[in-house]
């Protein structure tokens, strides 16, 4: 398992989600992504994507207009 950094900030949607997507698409089963944008419709859209796909929503937070979202890859 490893931990991994996606850097989305200044992208609108679903410009967030279809990076993280490319992304998770490159790790293993247990690995975390850490995900940091500026757009805060990715809260509900990386949710919901995570949601569809089978992957584990770790936890989200918002400060200052930088949104972060921590998944885990369930594959």
């Amino acid at each position: 398992m490893s931990d991994h950094q996606l850097d989305a900030r200044g992208l609108l949607c679903p410009m967030p989600v279809i990076k993280t997507q490319d992304r998770v698409m490159e790790l293993q089963n247990g690995d975390t992504l850490e995900i940091q944008c500026t757009d805060p419709g990715a809260l509900n859209d990386v949710s919901a994507w995570c949601r569809i796909n089978g992957h584990k929503l770790i936890s989200t937070r918002e400060e200052n207009g930088l949104v972060t979202i921590v998944i885990e890859v369930m594959s």
